[in-house]
């Protein structure tokens, strides 16, 4: 048992980034290449639905496959929401200090990564990269698109009151015990409506939110995860959450 001088771990000590994944495998090296290079203890885990594409094979074919990259494998497209929440409580199992989301896709920047855990170092329960902090920041996506994000992110802030400037943010990392508080509280959002429900729950908890400025690049291989589906349970998980924010309902 360690003393109470025995320093406590700062959340960069030991990081685990998770990386859900559908028919990846084009995009996975290039991106677990970059990881890998950073100067960090970074460990990650890839949360496959079973993509037919062989994802999991380019997983488990790896050199750091069981020592830095590990592959939790799920019996069929399940969505975002429930892969983070399986990779999230694989990583308090697993005694990291700071669990990270990303896109395996590269529109995230792997460079990024340490400066989102500097700011967890620094504070932050939630460090959120944002593509609006600083004017915007987005490279490659259509007007179209990019007004559909700027929208989105407008409703959400109406609705819920989180002080954000990218509230539907799926770049982020997050301190261990805020994540333990987090876990405890009930969410049901399967696809992008993940990311808005985290924000709420963590904001509505009092952790300490602190945004990070990062460019976003449109994904170089595959298509897009962004359905109709998943764009309509968005949409009509805002104003619930609205519903509960004016009647402080603890869910």
């Amino acid at each position: 048992m360690s003393d109470a001088s025995t320093p406590r771990p700062t959340p960069s000590s030991r990081p685990l980034l998770v990386l859900p994944t559908y028919n990846e495998a084009s995009s996975l090296p290039a991106v677990l290449a970059r990881l890998f290079s950073l100067a960090s203890p970074l460990q990650v885990l890839v949360v496959d639905d079973a993509s037919p594409d062989g994802t999991a094979g380019v997983v488990r074919a790896h050199p750091e496959f069981d020592r830095r990259l590990f592959l939790l494998e799920r019996n069929g497209k399940l969505g975002l929401g429930s892969a983070y929440r399986c990779g999230f409580g694989w990583a308090l199992a697993h005694d990291h200090t700071a669990v990270l989301e990303m896109d395996a896709d590269l529109s995230h920047d792997p460079d990024d990564v340490p400066r989102l855990l500097a700011a967890l170092d620094a504070g932050a329960d939630l460090a959120i990269g944002s593509r609006y902090m600083e004017g915007i920041s987005v490279v490659h996506w259509p007007l179209r698109r990019l007004l559909l994000s700027l929208g989105a992110g407008y409703y959400v802030r109406a609705f819920t009151g989180l002080p954000l400037t990218d509230p539907t943010s799926g770049f982020k990392a997050i301190r261990r015990d805020a994540l333990v508080r987090l876990m405890a509280v009930p969410a049901g959002a399967e696809g992008y409506g993940f990311q808005i429900e985290l924000h709420f729950n963590a904001h509505r908890a009092g952790l300490r939110l602190q945004e990070v400025p990062i460019v976003f690049t449109e994904r170089r291989d595959g298509q897009s995860k962004l359905s109709t589906a998943i764009t309509l349970e968005a949409i009509g998980l805002v104003p619930r959450l609205g519903c509960r924010r004016l009647f402080r309902r603890g869910r």
